[in-house]
């Protein structure tokens, strides 16, 4: 089996709308994708972004769960992933039924990046408190996995309360689809070890980093720095097998990209433990964007074993 390489998917791109807003478009890329070899398609979440942020080189995000649903019903190897949902910004409770429902539909095919999120106008817009973010996030992850299990459920959450409660079908993954923790900060590390199945960093410097608010992991020391932080705080907590580790944003596909460069840099991941990376494709066209992917699968998929 190839090593496993994700990439996030075209259907934010509005304009010009015909190219990557229709089913067309979601069934081509699909295709291309398992054409090539790709592991796994991910979308971001942005409900309802601030036009500040939007007009300072912020981006529009279609519901993620409605668009795995279609890009599922096109795909039959695919893995389907939120590279990340802001899970403060809904319900546990709704949240688990859509990823099961996700889960089950699709075979098994789900998994599930999450984040507290970082943009203030868009918490307000959704009434929810922002500085309670992390909090939350703890809390709605465990509330998620009680509600996985298809059997009754109690929980005391905050503002919200299941007095037994239950969801099914369950999802077909068991306990229950992966759980990629994202986030590069140190409290999103001991998020991952303590509730997740890995960790998810985006790779890339602080100027790129800085509208997210969130510490930069560009050079090889800051992955060690955190990889041993990691693995203090499984040892504190008595973890034995620390949280997997995949890295999202690690490159560019565009016209004239080095495959070779691609290829020396995943294997450097890989030495450092990684199960998966994720990279993103520029291109004006959806033509253009399917071919840019198969071309990737051919000449760096195809020599990832």
């Amino acid at each position: 089996m190839a090593f496993p390489v994700s990439v996030t998917l075209p259907f934010d791109n509005l304009d010009p709308p015909d190219q990557f807003g229709t089913m067309d478009a979601v069934r081509e890329v699909g295709h291309a994708l398992e054409e090539a070899g790709f592991a796994t398609g991910t979308l971001t979440d942005h409900p309802a972004p601030s036009s500040r942020w939007l007009d300072g080189g912020g981006h529009y995000a279609q519901d993620p769960f409605v668009m795995l649903s279609l890009l599922a019903a096109v795909t039959t190897k695919l893995r389907l992933q939120t590279s990340i949902i802001v899970l403060p910004y809904r319900n546990p409770f709704i949240t688990a039924r859509a990823v099961s429902s996700l889960d089950v539909y699709s075979n098994g095919r789900v998994s599930l990046g999450i984040g507290a999120g970082y943009l203030k106008a868009e918490y307000k817009a959704l009434g929810v408190d922002f500085d309670a973010r992390n909090a939350l996030m703890d809390e709605y992850i465990q509330a998620m996995k009680l509600a996985w299990t298809g059997e009754d459920f109690t929980f005391e959450g905050t503002g919200y309360t299941a007095m037994g409660n239950r969801i099914r079908p369950a999802p077909v993954q068991k306990p229950h689809p992966p759980l990629l923790i994202g986030g590069n900060s140190r409290r999103a590390i001991r998020r991952a070890v303590e509730l997740g199945d890995a960790w998810a960093p985006f790779f890339a410097p602080a100027s790129v980093l800085s509208m997210a608010r969130t510490a930069s992991i560009a050079e090889e020391e800051d992955v060690d720095a955190a990889l041993g932080y990691m693995h203090a705080h499984c040892e504190k907590i008595g973890r034995e097998t620390p949280p997997k580790l995949y890295f999202a944003g690690t490159g560019m596909i565009k016209q004239g990209y080095s495959a070779q460069e691609f290829i020396d840099q995943t294997s450097a991941f890989r030495a450092k433990g990684a199960i998966g990376v994720g990279v993103n494709i520029s291109a004006g066209s959806r033509s253009e964007w399917c071919d840019l992917a198969r071309d990737f699968g051919a000449n760096v998929l195809a020599k990832l074993d």
